[in-house]
């Protein structure tokens, strides 16, 4: 029994652990063939900047469509168009931010 709510415990606390990002993006993106780390740089080449690339991408996840998808063709007839993101805006703003920091490449380069 003691094992059991050590066990419960431990899954709780560590569901509540994780980030905006992690709990709404890397769960659903592990099965797709493209790493959220790649479509970080389909949205970067597209639109270049900070402020630019997350409001492409919030834009996206509120309003997902074909016409604005940064995926290839291929990939979309193959996954289709995700679902419009459920996520309030303080959320998805959070996980968006955290989206940028972990893949941007600017402070990164040397």
């Amino acid at each position: 029994m003691v094992k059991k709510v050590v066990l419960f415990i431990a899954l709780i606390s560590g569901v509540f652990s994780q980030d905006a990002y992690e709990r709404n993006c890397v769960e659903c993106h592990k099965e797709l063939p493209t790493s959220l780390q790649q479509m970080f740089k389909k949205y970067l080449l597209l639109y270049s900047g900070e402020e630019n690339v997350k409001a492409g991408l919030k834009h996206y996840l509120l309003y997902p469509s074909k016409s604005i998808s940064v995926m290839s063709e291929l990939f979309i007839d193959n996954y289709g168009i995700k679902k419009k993101s459920m996520l309030n805006d303080e959320e998805l703003t959070e996980a968006i931010n955290i989206y940028w920091e972990k893949f941007k490449v600017f402070d990164k380069l040397k």
